[in-house]
Formats: C-alpha cells, structure tokens, sequence
C-alpha cells in the first residue's frame, strides 16, 4: 500500500512514518481509515522493506479518537449486529499493530484521545511533547472503558489503579504524569519530537530485524502464558535467532572489534 487513501505515509531507510490526515480537525479516525490502518498494519508481516514504524502527530495534534459526526452519529443508529461488526473491525487495528513484526514507535503531541490514545497504547515505545495529553475518554461518551484492549494494555503499562483512574475518570493524563507512570519512554520539546523519534527508529532499523520480529512477538504472546510456558517459548526463539545469519555476524564483528552491520536474516 504505497499511496494510501485515508492516512499519510513515507518510507525511507527501512522506517515508515504514518500520521493521520485531517489536521484541522485534530486528526479524529473515520470508518476508513480504521479499515486502511487495519490492513496497512496486517501487510507489514509481509514487508521486509519496512522494519520500524514512525507513529507522529499532524499539525499539533496526534489524534482526537473516533470523529463525533463520521463514526459517533452513524452508531447510534446501527443494529447490534452492525455495531459489533465495528466494534471488532476496531479491535483488529491494535492486533495488527500487535502482531505486524515491526517495532512502532508513537511520537506523540497535543491530542491524544480515545482511539487514538489506544494507537499510542498498541505501541511498542512512546515519545510525548509536554503539551501531550492522553485521555481514554469513552466513559465520557457513556461506554465503557475496556475498548480496544485498553483493559488488558494499560495496566501492564501503568498499573493497575492508575489505568482505573483513567478509565472510570476519563480524564487527561499529562506528559508529566505518562512519563512518571511508565507510559511514556520520554518526553521532549515539540521542535526535538520527530527528530528524537526517528533517531530511535533508526537505531532499531540498524539492528537484528528478524531478531527484533522475534523479541515483538514474545511481548505480545506471553502475556498470556505462565512463567514456564514463557520460559520454554523463549528458549524456542532464542534457538531460532542463533540459527540466523546476524548472529554469526555479530560474533565476527565482536572478534575483529568491528561494529556488527545487521541484515535481518
């Protein structure tokens, strides 16, 4: 998908840069573009070109959630039938972020909320501007706030209670606090954002891709498994990985004292 329709995207030195595009509305999701991240995310499995993905802000803003005429009007006239069908296609965006194989990095300014809030969350690292603020505000909008795995996500990243604060609140957490909490890596002036995020980005793409793949697919799937199972499933991949053609480039590189150049097999 090299021109897509409802998002902005480049590519350059293995790093993909997405936005979303409707900067005068702070950048709110349509039905479209849900569907097209969705797919776009799902493809990366399959794209050796791309190995680190760039999440960043339009014109001061990362994403103010599901738009309120677009989506928010349309479901409250949907059958049951139709709102689960959106309910799961929305879902399906952060498991194809989950299990897409490359690292996502969200680089994150002013509005981040609702569903955008969970495109930060279903990311592997994340950058903020101090004027960031992150709010998982479907209790304000009289649903619930288990959506899109925010349930499941935000704990792990933050704890327990403080992800209840949020979610039953709906309320902003301010880079301060997200950087305080774990939630967000660092934080960073609005003119350093992109270039901070893409310095991180490339330092990922200059190392082990397969290896990296492997190191995002154990962070999602042991989650759900016990320390044994975790421990086992890590042997596995570890075997995996010293099978690979970067792992005898790295010992080589070690014993000339060279620096290891990474080719992702």
């Amino acid at each position: 998908m090299s021109n897509p329709e409802h998002f902005l995207l480049s590519v350059e030195n293995g790093i993909a840069t997405v936005s979303l595009d409707r900067p005068e509305r702070k950048n709110p999701l349509t039905f479209d573009s849900y569907a097209e991240l969705r797919d776009w995310f799902r493809g990366l499995v399959y794209d050796d070109d791309i190995k680190v993905v760039v999440f960043g802000p339009n014109g001061g803003n990362f994403s103010s959630g599901g738009d309120v005429h677009d989506i928010i009007g349309p479901l409250t006239k949907m059958n049951m039938k139709e709102l689960l069908a959106f309910t799961r296609m929305t879902g399906d965006l952060v498991k194809a972020m989950l299990h897409c194989g490359k690292p996502i990095i969200a680089a994150v300014d002013g509005i981040c909320a609702g569903a955008g809030a969970i495109i930060a969350m279903a990311s592997d690292l994340r950058i903020a501007t101090p004027d960031a603020k992150t709010a998982f505000l479907f209790n304000r909008v009289g649903l619930a706030g288990c959506d899109m795995g925010a349930c499941a996500i935000l704990p792990r990243l933050i704890g327990q209670g403080r992800a209840a604060e949020l979610l039953y609140l709906g309320r902003s957490m301010s880079a301060e606090e997200g950087h305080a909490w774990g939630f967000f890596n660092r934080v960073v002036s609005a003119d350093a954002l992109m270039n901070e995020a893409q310095d991180m980005a490339a330092r990922i793409a200059s190392g082990p891709g397969f290896a990296n793949m492997m190191t995002k697919t154990m962070l999602a799937q042991e989650w759900s498994m016990t320390l044994d199972q975790a421990i086992e499933a890590e042997a596995q991949a570890q075997a995996i990985c010293m099978q690979g053609q970067d792992f005898t480039r790295a010992y080589n590189a070690f014993v000339k004292k060279e620096r290891p150049v990474f080719e992702g097999d």
